[in-house]
């Protein structure tokens, strides 16, 4: 079977540690890409991306500190669409690792409808910010389904822990996206200077 290559956005929660799992088993090459932010959640979420990594024998992680450009976000456009926003961003920056690792895929932990982010409009226009096919193998699960099987295949532990991605984000936020909407606030940005700002912090860490 052709082994194709996937960079999977990987937070060290319990979803796209089981997106990965899942995809590794349909014989998909992952390349995990972990976003961190020191500024405010310190190295945790890095740690524990780490150990999923190596759990499944993900030789190399990618991590970007993308504090200051989350930050950007904040400070340059309506904080309703932060969430939307950042999910915009991290595939942007995911395209930047499939072109070096010649990766043909994207894969995420989204499921449909669990939080804000990840309502049908929502994901619809978080999806049009890359170039690459976005594979979602948990989309229609529910959150009891997927910490099921965090407990079967033993990442439970590593995940278990608050959630640190909502530390910037709004206390009531959008929830039917609307495409234009979220490109005319992008054009409050400057997104070359936070794409090779970001990327200037890449690290490679090995497992």
């Amino acid at each position: 079977m052709t082994t194709n290559k996937v960079v999977l956005l990987l937070s060290g929660g319990f979803d796209s540690s089981i997106a990965g799992y899942l995809l590794q088993k349909k014989s998909f090459e992952i390349i995990p890409l972990h976003f961190s932010n020191t500024d405010f959640a310190g190295e945790e979420s890095i740690e524990k991306s780490l150990l999923i990594s190596e759990k499944f024998n993900w030789k190399k992680m990618y991590v970007i500190d993308i504090a200051d450009a989350l930050q950007t976000l904040v400070d340059d456009c309506k904080h309703s669409y932060y969430f939307v926003l950042m999910k915009r961003l991290m595939l942007k920056l995911g395209c930047e690792i499939a072109d070096l690792e010649k990766a043909e895929y994207i894969g995420t932990g989204e499921s449909l409808g669990q939080v804000s982010s990840q309502t049908l409009a929502n994901i619809s226009v978080i999806e049009q910010a890359t170039r690459y096919r976005v594979l979602k193998p948990l989309i229609t699960f529910d959150k009891e389904k997927i910490i099921f099987l965090t407990r079967e295949i033993k990442t439970f532990d590593i995940s278990a822990g608050p959630e640190v991605c909502d530390l910037l984000g709004p206390k009531h936020p959008i929830t039917n996206a609307n495409l234009e909407n979220i490109l005319k606030e992008e054009q409050n940005l400057d997104y070359g200077k936070i794409i090779s700002e970001s990327m200037g912090k890449l690290d490679i860490k090995l497992t």
